[in-house]
């Protein structure tokens, strides 16, 4: 499916700062980038990086104190997503993983899953089947966390949700990982820009590794899960911060923007998971 894609952030800049923004989508074997632009008001000399371990794509700038920065990202994003029969993932054990999967079964600064590690085999220990481990997480989650804007902040860690019983995309899907890594399943960060949701902002989710396939989840069930639109993949948000800030530098505005282009879109959402799982980035 094809989705057009924009995002603009304004800062002021108060002393001469660095940088790292991450509005670029990924690209991925299941996302093909068919146009972007990217500017910076006023014009400065960029420098794109790409981060070794997750394929993110970051701008590095270099700014002036005295400055109103404006960044603009827009792009045509094709996505193409596999679908999967559950009945046909197969458990891997630890012992089967590879390599590149382990870091995400370790606790993280906003995924204390060592600290939680009690409460998720109390509440889903009990089940065998790791992809209904998960849809158990996801929902447990979806009923008992408040979803409430504004509510935390950068912060806020999965341990902190489970205390305040609430928080936002962020909150939900760095819960989700904490229990599944506590669970010994490995998860990982998702952000991205989402179809459909209201009102529009970059999304957070998270992706559990189970048969072999990174599957996609989102407790919060604000948008389709065939149309998010990754911009990166990280142990937490941490790793996928939208801009990491390196000086004197105050947030101004922002808008995102997600519209679909094809007009035969069928949403696929949670309750789909039932029957059959759903990766974003394998063809």
């Amino acid at each position: 499916m094809k989705f057009r894609v924009s995002s603009e952030l304004a800062y002021n800049v108060n002393s001469p700062s660095t940088l790292l923004v991450n509005v670029h989508a990924q690209r991925l074997p299941g996302q093909t980038i068919i146009e972007e632009t990217f500017k910076i008001d006023p014009y400065i000399r960029i420098e794109e990086l790409t981060a070794a371990d997750f394929e993110t794509r970051f701008i590095r700038l270099e700014v002036d104190a005295g400055t109103l920065l404006k960044i603009y990202y827009q792009a045509v994003v094709d996505t193409s997503y596999k679908v999967i029969d559950r009945a046909q993932l197969e458990d891997v054990s630890l012992m089967q993983l590879d390599g590149e999967v382990i870091p995400f079964l370790f606790p993280s600064r906003y995924c204390q899953s060592d600290k939680l590690g009690r409460l998720a085999y109390k509440m889903f220990g009990h089940i065998n089947n790791v992809y209904e481990k998960v849809l158990a997480i996801v929902d447990w989650i979806y009923e008992n966390i408040e979803y409430a804007s504004g509510s935390t902040n950068s912060h806020t860690s999965a341990y902190d949700t489970i205390s305040e019983w609430t928080g936002v995309c962020r909150d939900f899907a760095h819960l989700g990982i904490a229990l599944c890594r506590a669970l010994t399943i490995p998860a990982r960060y998702f952000t991205g820009y989402a179809y459909q949701l209201n009102p529009p902002d970059f999304h957070a989710c998270f992706e559990a590794y189970i048969g072999g396939q990174w599957l996609i989840f989102d407790a919060t069930r604000l948008a389709p899960l065939n149309g998010l639109i990754k911009i990166a993949n990280g142990r937490d948000a941490a790793d996928a911060s939208i801009a990491s800030i390196f000086g004197n530098v105050s947030f101004n505005a922002m808008t995102v923007d997600c519209q679909l282009i094809d007009k035969d879109f069928v949403s696929i959402t949670h309750q789909d998971l039932y029957t059959k799982a759903i990766a974003l980035t394998v063809v």
